[in-house]
């Protein structure tokens, strides 16, 4: 391990949060696209300690415990299958993921915030069949009035989603950061290029 990489680390202990490692299924697809399955690299080389993943892909770099040496994994294979959760949370951040950041009524995709389509005001319910992402202007513009009486109309209906879908919308809404040694991994299922 080279002096300057090891000073950085005892110096700026923070510099480490930025190797995470890939978390993989059994089956090679990630547990999750969004958010993408990522594990803080002690999580990933403590798992390889215990022998519960297989490191498919490291970082160039290295840390040393006081007996051992370890390069820093970038891509984790489970070795057991974990059955993927089948009911997706009703949260906030799901809500803006399966309306794929848009607003439902004009398609835009400034300020977000969620509308009740029927308004609470009128019995309305806060689920997955009746609460919408929705830009500022057109929540204020509907206020709580019904979609008729608003003159809006729902760009889709409203309704829960399945966790396949939610995995769909997740790949087309990549992280900030993917390093190089994900890329095989992400997208395997997507159409080869001829």
């Amino acid at each position: 391990m080279d002096g300057d990489f090891r000073t950085s680390f005892v110096r700026e202990p923070a510099a480490l949060k930025h190797f995470p490692a890939l978390v993989l299924n059994a089956d090679y697809r990630p547990l999750s696209y969004y958010p993408l399955s990522l594990w803080p690299w002690q999580e990933a080389i403590k798992a390889a300690v215990l022998e519960r993943v297989q490191i498919v892909a490291e970082y160039d770099h290295t840390v040393r415990s006081q007996r051992h040496e370890f390069r820093i994994p970038s891509v984790v294979v489970l070795k057991e299958f974990v059955k993927p959760q089948k009911r997706v949370a009703f949260t906030r951040f799901n809500l803006f993921l399966r309306d794929e950041f848009c607003c439902q009524y004009c398609g835009g995709k400034g300020d977000l915030t969620f509308d009740h389509v029927v308004p609470r005001s009128r019995g309305g319910i806060t689920s997955w069949e009746n609460v919408v992402a929705a830009c500022s202007p057109c929540n204020l513009r509907k206020g709580s009035k019904t979609l008729r009486q608003s003159g809006l109309r729902l760009r889709k209906p409203a309704r829960a989603p399945t966790a396949e879908e939610m995995q769909i919308h997740g790949r087309r809404f990549p992280p900030n950061y993917l390093h190089d040694s994900w890329t095989d991994y992400l997208y395997w299922d997507a159409e080869l290029d001829a």
